[in-house]
């Protein structure tokens, strides 16, 4: 929470040039599903962030969530919150094809032994999109591919060592928010993981 507020005080204070905006965003979910997985033991998340962006295809972001993991075998408590710290450089080329080189410090206070960190290419031409990141220090790698037709989206996800996941998600408005519903499915490749399916709800607003 530090950073999070260290972060939006430091933006605060900065002279920006008319190019460079500032923005915040929160939502709710039924359920926190990245690559396929819950974070939350099937239960609710509340999640937030800011992000900073210039005309120049620079930005940097902090997001946080509530997560809820159970105890590993050494029986140490799984985390209890995410904040992920993350910049990047974003851009179209003359053809369309757009590319975006990022990274990503996720970091899970009180449980550190989790933390990680990723480097990612993202690369997009028209409704279809793949990126591929990848796990630094040991962490695994992971890659995904993506299409999208008006509000509904696809996407395949490959996990190393984890498993893979496919995602259907129909977004759409509701009054002044942001609304999505959205089927998760994930194939695990571990004997320490699960098979998962989830259906998702979520709302979110930017301001």
């Amino acid at each position: 929470m530090k950073k999070l507020f260290l972060f939006f005080s430091l933006i605060g204070a900065m002279s920006l040039p008319s190019f460079a905006s500032v923005s915040a965003n929160v939502s709710f979910a039924t359920d926190y599903i990245w690559r396929g997985m819950t974070q939350t033991g099937e239960e609710p998340a509340i999640s937030g962030g800011f992000d900073y962006a210039n005309d120049g295809g620079f930005y940097a972001g902090i997001w946080g969530s509530n997560v809820g993991f159970s105890e590993d075998n050494s029986g140490d408590l799984g985390a209890g919150s995410e904040l992920d710290v993350y910049f990047g450089y974003a851009f179209e080329t003359e053809a369309g094809l757009g590319i975006d080189i990022s990274y990503v410090d996720f970091m899970y206070p009180g449980a550190t032994n989790l933390d990680f960190q990723e480097i990612g290419v993202a690369l997009s031409y028209g409704d279809a999109g793949f990126g591929y990141y990848s796990g630094q220090d040991g962490a695994p790698d992971y890659m995904d591919v993506s299409y999208a037709i008006g509000d509904i989206s696809f996407s395949y996800g490959d996990y190393d060592t984890y498993g893979t996941n496919i995602l259907i998600s129909y977004g759409f408005g509701c009054g002044k928010y942001d609304c999505s519903f959205a089927y998760s499915d994930f194939s695990s490749d571990s004997e320490d993981l699960m098979d998962e399916d989830a259906l998702v709800f979520a709302v979110g607003a930017s301001f």
